[in-house]
């Protein structure tokens, strides 16, 4: 048995329908298995690994992994996930969002869960656009494009996923893209092995919702835009690209390994009772 298969056979319900709901194109399926490999990599038992996920093609993530799952309500995927984490800190808590679960109905509970510094892994599927449930203009959506609610452009600025995560505090902030499988592995291990708060952005093209809307002939021409318009962080850092360069920085941003809350929750009680 391949390697490949022997991770599907591991980690998948076998129960569940196949082939999966994703779009011929789509990134999600890369993250996925990004995140499957990263889990294999530091060898976690499954039963320890929770997924919480929202609602939103990414939602469908938690469907299909044979770990602890809950699919949760619209945007409320980060309240589900610290609860988890404060009841049980043992286990691996990872919350799976879209652009529009994370930043849009769910934003205050992004910026307040960074704050807290509670140690959960936060995958942002960014698509740039609401994909299942119509097309609609999300947080993500960048300026002048087009989407389903704003058929002449988007006249709002889009939010930068990174820059938010680190001004609320997150103890791990990264960026990757489908585009970039190997990077992508290496920031979600790296997450899943940080304290506290962790946060990866994963830009993962939407060819049905927002490929065909934005003139994107076909899904290969988007990962091409992707490997075209990201430039590496380390490039960005050591002045090897221009000041104003418009490529979108990809990379590790943040790395503090401070404790989490939970951790500092444990030890107050601790003390509290009378310990050390």
């Amino acid at each position: 048995m391949s390697d490949v298969t022997q991770l599907i056979h591991d980690y998948l319900r076998h129960n569940k329908k196949f082939p999966h709901v994703f779009c011929a194109g789509c990134g999600h399926g890369i993250v996925l298995g990004s995140l499957i490999r990263s889990v294999h990599s530091l060898s976690l038992a499954k039963d320890d690994v929770v997924i919480v996920a929202g609602i939103g093609c990414s939602g469908r993530m938690a469907v299909y992994v044979d770990f602890n799952t809950v699919h949760t309500t619209h945007g409320r995927a980060l309240t589900f996930a610290t609860g988890i984490k404060m009841a049980n800190p043992q286990l691996k808590v990872i919350c799976v969002m879209g652009d529009g679960d994370a930043m849009s109905i769910g934003g205050n509970h992004l910026i307040h869960a960074a704050r807290r510094n509670i140690g959960i892994t936060t995958l942002i599927l960014n698509n740039f656009i609401y994909g299942m449930t119509g097309g609609q203009c999300s947080s993500a959506t960048p300026h002048g494009d087009m989407s389903m609610t704003t058929p002449y452009g988007s006249l709002e600025p889009s939010f930068d996923f990174v820059e938010m995560a680190k001004a609320s505090g997150a103890n791990y902030v990264a960026r990757g893209t489908v585009f970039h499988a190997n990077l992508l592995d290496r920031l979600i291990t790296g997450a899943l092995e940080s304290p506290g708060f962790s946060m990866v952005e994963a830009l993962s093209p939407c060819p049905t919702q927002y490929g065909r809307k934005n003139k994107f002939r076909s899904a290969v021409d988007m990962y091409q835009w992707l490997k075209k318009n990201t430039v590496k962080l380390e490039s960005v850092e050591s002045g090897k690209v221009a000041k104003g360069d418009p490529r979108i920085p990809i990379g590790l941003f943040r790395d503090r390994g401070q404790p989490g809350l939970e951790e500092k929750y444990a030890a107050l009680k601790t003390k509290l009772m009378g310990g050390a």
